[in-house]
């Protein structure tokens, strides 16, 4: 069976276009004698996509993984085509620069490709946003490269050094990434292979307004590149805890940090009851707001929320399964408060645009709990 993303609701159609980044000054750190090398995606405003065709949800390699691998333990192999969907996008299409765009990273989960996040990237993109989607090599469960080479995940150290030497090498990524996209604003290709990019993508680069968020391990790399990297104005941590281990937190937590920053979690996760988040929430001196998605599960904050529903019609998930999953919410109304709240976030303070939205509670979007 296949199923579909929702459409995004901006005024901007959306272009598309990947990277093959590799750093040659750095060894990977999960195989040895190799570069570190990343995909990303890139989704931007285009002029038009009218005589374009839609842009594939995955590379057919990591498709064919996911396949063959149970789809994240909600089918058998073989019964999900993950091939077949398609993104709100248009591959190379023309970029819109009529005035530079701020820039949105975003960083997956952990063992989870960034395609994951594909519906809520393409939503801020149709509303004025570059978003660039990460793939963490080896860490994530697989990765296709432009050859056809799928790199798949390695084996974390375990214990506390694991995760730390985890959280590290994403900061490092995602530092990577942008200078990057510096690269690519002053006018040269970073891209490995040298494929053309989309035309007026690098004028439409706007530096000097850049954002993050992430999900779970995503939302704690969101949140320490912005303690270690002050390019990053913004950001949003969805589900992720700050802490290596039940006793360690990560320097994020015990420092807070002195620019806007928002907790998405659900009615277990927040900073009144996750001492990491509570830590960092005490800390922090710039703007924040935690906020509750209560009857939401843990990947209520990825694509999952779509997809999840989309194969229990005809796949009938285990009610505990998909509780697990994206908890009891209605995933329409999960969906349509998700994409209200990060791109208020992000309007207000990498445009400059107050939302009254993120002033308190709104009967709009009740399953929204602000914690205070």
């Amino acid at each position: 069976m296949r199923f579909q993303l929702p459409e995004p609701t901006g005024r901007q159609p959306v272009g598309s276009t990947e990277l093959h980044l590799v750093d040659r000054d750095r060894p990977d750190p999960w195989v040895a004698g190799r570069d570190r090398e990343l995909m990303v995606s890139v989704w931007y405003p285009a002029r038009s996509t009218s005589s374009y065709p839609r842009q594939p949800y995955m590379r057919p390699g990591v498709a064919r993984f996911l396949n063959e691998s149970g789809s994240f333990g909600l089918a058998r192999p073989g019964e999900v085509d993950w091939a077949a969907t398609r993104a709100a996008a248009a591959p190379t299409a023309p970029a819109d620069n009529h005035g530079r765009r701020p820039i949105v990273l975003y960083s997956p989960g952990l063992e989870i490709p960034r395609a994951l996040g594909t519906s809520t990237a393409v939503e801020l993109a149709s509303h004025g946003y570059i978003v660039v989607t990460i793939d963490h090599t080896h860490e994530t469960s697989a990765v296709e490269f432009p050859d056809g080479r799928v790199e798949l995940r390695k084996e974390l150290t375990p214990g506390v050094e694991g995760v730390r030497k985890a959280v590290d090498t994403r900061v490092r990524d995602t530092r990577f990434v942008l200078d990057q996209l510096a690269v690519l604003r002053a006018g040269h290709n970073p891209d490995a292979e040298g494929r053309r990019l989309p035309k007026g993508l690098s004028k439409a680069l706007d530096l000097n307004r850049i954002g993050m968020y992430g999900h779970s391990a995503g939302g704690i790399t969101a949140a320490e590149t912005m303690r270690t990297d002050r390019r990053i104005d913004a950001g949003i941590d969805m589900d992720g805890t700050l802490q290596y281990s039940s006793t360690e937190f990560l320097p994020v937590a015990l420092e807070g940090l002195d620019r806007p920053f928002m907790l998405m979690g659900k009615a277990s996760q927040t900073h009144l009851n996750k001492p990491s988040w509570q830590s960092f929430w005490n800390r922090s001196t710039g703007w924040k707001r935690d906020l509750s998605l209560e009857r939401g599960g843990h990947f209520s904050y990825t694509d999952a929320q779509t997809i999840v529903p989309a194969l229990d019609e005809h796949l009938d998930i285990p009610a505990q399964t998909r509780e697990a999953y994206i908890g009891t919410v209605d995933p329409e109304r999960s969906t349509a408060t998700q994409r209200a709240y990060i791109t208020a976030f992000f309007d207000q303070h990498l445009l400059d645009r107050p939302r009254h939205l993120l002033d308190g509670p709104s009967p709009a979007y009740p399953d929204v709990r602000f914690v205070e």
